[in-house]
């Protein structure tokens, strides 16, 4: 009679897992364990050291490389590489979708893992199971399409698709919802407790602390690369926001905003006025519609909208023009007309622009610090044509100590940093074209609260240096705890803006979703 071997009580188990790298130790003697079938968060800030552990588990960091042992499913696993790890249902969905925009769901789905017939690729019984697996993940779309032509929401859920084509048995989601509008992150965290109830196991990293409360069966904190510990969300004391972020920081967040004095009555610095912008393929839309915004010397101002309501694309075509077609209207910065055709000429003009997009639009990831932070205004570290290296490292390190940049020199690949640190060092690069009006756009995406501080504290200083600043966010709470005034975009139109003293959650709203422009002052 053979006797049944008992479930392990954890599907996986990482214990002491160390991991260096020259200068720098990201992980040490980090424990973490996830039972079957639950829903499993990492929290931490960034740098922490959460993804650097996902990649140990992955194979991106192969063993050898790392100290400690991987086990999964009771049994010691090396993995040498991501397909060692697919292959024992390990499936990880990194924040930069890894798709081909040009081909389409299909093809994205079973990529590097063909149906084949005859050794020829079998179009049939592709598109069939793939049909069957956007059914499963919810998405209705057809299998031809090609994923350039859908949304950021509809892509992860193409990710997941892709995942359970594998046959995946436990799923790492790493900031899933960070650029989803709230329907799109609710219908994606609906489908992962889908998941769970079909016993597959799911670990989420995210910022998003309240997501994390309604979806976690347990929460697992990593701080300066060490667990800090482990909180049963199902317990008998109730896991706080407070309790997650004194865990996180190792220290309490009494406020999420720092205290700050609203300054409305400075001169006007810059004026943007009927300004109008079509859609760069399908010209006879409008994408903003004769909007008219303004902001004043020492006012942080902010934008409000809903997803494709036009905020971006707003503060695109204003600064030089980078988005839209036939774009029509006036801007006046210190009361004087300008043209702002090139983004040279904004740049000259005074405006700044800080892209939602860090990775693609804001740094070049693939090289330092120093190079990153004077980009934008080379001229005033080469006065003769020549860049002069020794003010270039001398700026750069000012605005890295200025801005609490964590990395040991101004030398550090900006692609090797975390998310937060990559910010600052946007910031820093801004920053240092002394601009009049800078343009946030989403500034603290995918960034952890204690980081979120810190860029809320270099805002309000900015203002108070006597600079206009206009913060582009999809979280109104942020919008209201920084801002002076705020602006709603509804449809490419300004529907209200409101001081902050008679601004809420419900009343941004409710200017947010209106179709016909009235604006409330």
């Amino acid at each position: 009679m053979s006797v049944q071997a008992a479930r392990p009580e954890f599907v996986l188990e990482m214990r002491d897992i160390s991991k260096s790298f020259p200068g720098v130790k990201a992980l040490s003697d980090v424990t973490f364990k996830v039972r079957p079938g639950e829903i499993h968060a990492i929290c931490g800030e960034n740098g922490a050291g959460k993804s650097t552990l996902m990649k140990v588990l992955s194979g991106v960091y192969p063993y050898g490389t790392y100290e400690g042992q991987i086990v999964f499913n009771g049994q010691e696993c090396k993995y040498r590489n991501i397909k060692d790890s697919e292959h024992d249902g390990v499936v990880v969905i990194q924040q930069e979708l890894a798709l081909s925009p040009h081909l389409s769901i299909a093809e994205n789905i079973f990529l590097g893992n063909e149906r084949l017939r005859h050794g020829f690729i079998d179009w049939a019984q592709t598109n069939s199971q793939a049909s069957k697996l956007l059914t499963r993940v919810g998405l209705d779309e057809h299998p031809d399409t090609k994923v350039q032509t859908i949304g950021v929401g509809k892509q992860q859920l193409v990710e997941i698709a892709k995942a359970l084509s594998k046959d995946v048995k436990l799923l790492v989601l790493d900031e899933p919802t960070a650029a989803l509008n709230d329907d799109d992150s609710e219908h994606l965290l609906d489908l992962v407790r889908g998941l769970r109830d079909e016993g597959i196991a799911c670990v989420i990293i995210s910022h998003k602390l309240g997501e994390i409360r309604a979806i976690a069966d347990t929460i697992t904190v990593i701080r300066d690369g060490q667990t800090v510990g482990s909180l049963d969300m199902h317990g008998v004391e109730p896991v706080t926001e407070a309790m997650i972020i004194r865990q996180m920081v190792g220290r309490p967040l009494d406020n999420r905003f720092p205290e700050h004095e609203s300054q409305t009555g400075g001169d006007l610095l810059m004026e943007v006025e009927d300004w109008t912008v079509h859609h760069p393929v399908d010209t006879a839309r409008r994408v903003v519609d004769h909007a008219s915004i303004n902001v004043r010397a020492g006012e942080i101002v902010g934008i409000a909208g809903l997803m494709g309501a036009g905020r971006t694309e707003l503060a695109m075509s204003v600064f030089g023009k980078s988005y839209g077609r036939d774009i029509s209207g006036k801007v006046r910065i210190k009361g004087r007309d300008v043209q702002l055709n090139t983004v040279q000429q904004a740049i000259d003009a005074g405006l700044a622009y800080a892209s939602e997009d860090r990775k693609r639009y804001g740094l070049n990831l693939i090289d330092d610090i120093k190079h990153n932070t004077v980009s934008a205004a080379l001229k005033k570290i080469a006065p003769k044509g020549v860049i002069d290296k020794e003010e270039e490292a001398q700026v750069a390190e000012e605005y890295r100590k200025k801005l609490n940049t964590k990395a040991p020199n101004v030398d550090v690949v900006v692609g090797t940093l975390s998310g937060g640190n990559q910010q600052k060092v946007v910031l820093s690069k801004w920053m240092f074209t002394d601009p009049d009006v800078l343009i946030l756009d989403e500034p603290t995406r995918g960034i952890d609260v204690g980081a979120k501080y810190e860029i809320y504290t270099h805002i309000n200083a900015l203002a108070d240096s006597g600079k206009g600043v206009i913060v582009i966010s999809s979280e109104l709470p942020e919008l209201l705890g920084i801002c002076d005034r705020i602006y709603t975009l509804s449809m490419g139109r300004i529907t209200g803006c409101l001081p902050r003293s008679a601004a809420n959650q419900e009343s941004l709203m409710e200017l947010m979703t209106k179709e016909k422009e009235e604006i409330v002052e």
